[in-house]
C-alpha cells in the first residue's frame, strides 16, 4: 500500500474509532439524561445512534476494501450527567467529525476514489445536521 493510501486508511480508522465513540456517547446520554429534558432528549440521542452506526458500518467495509484492518477500539467517551454538558460535548464531537471528514474527502479525491468522496460528502451533510440541531438545543436559555 502506498503512502497516500496508508494515510487515508489510517485516517478512516481514526474516523471509525470516533464513530464508535459517538455511538457509545449517544447511547449513554439517552440512558442517563434526566429532568425536564428527558422526554425530548432521550429519543433525540437514541436517533443519533442509528446514523453513527451506519457511518461505522460503511467505514469498516471501506477500510477492509482499501486493504486495511478496521479498528475495534473507540476513542474515549466522557460520562457526563449535566444536560448542557452533554449537548456541548456532542456539539464539539460533531464539529471535529466534520473537520476530519473534510480532510478525508480531500485525501480520497487525491487518490481518485470518487465513491468514497461522495459518501464522505453525505456523512458531512449528516454530521452538519447533527451539529446544527445541537446548536438549536443549546440556544435554550434555560440550560
Amino acid at each position: 500500500m502506498d503512502k497516500k493510501m496508508t494515510e487515508l486508511v489510517d485516517g478512516l480508522n481514526e474516523d471509525l474509532a470516533n464513530e464508535y465513540a459517538a455511538m457509545i456517547m449517544y447511547t449513554y446520554n439517552a440512558a442517563v439524561v434526566s429532568g425536564l429534558y428527558r422526554q425530548v432528549l432521550k429519543p433525540f440521542f437514541e436517533s443519533e445512534v442509528a446514523d453513527e452506526t451506519t457511518h461505522a458500518l460503511y467505514l469498516s467495509e471501506k477500510i477492509k476494501t482499501l486493504g486495511g484492518t478496521p479498528t475495534t477500539t473507540p476513542t474515549p467517551v466522557k460520562q457526563l450527567t449535566d444536560v448542557k454538558e452533554m449537548l456541548e460535548e456532542a456539539h464539539k464531537a460533531e464539529k471535529e467529525t466534520i473537520s476530519r471528514y473534510e480532510t478525508r474527502k480531500e485525501q480520497a479525491d487525491a487518490l481518485g476514489l470518487t465513491e468514497l468522496v461522495v459518501k464522505l460528502e453525505d456523512f458531512i451533510a449528516d454530521e452538519t445536521g447533527h451539529k446544527e440541531e445541537m446548536e438549536r438545543l443549546l440556544d435554550d436559555p434555560r440550560l
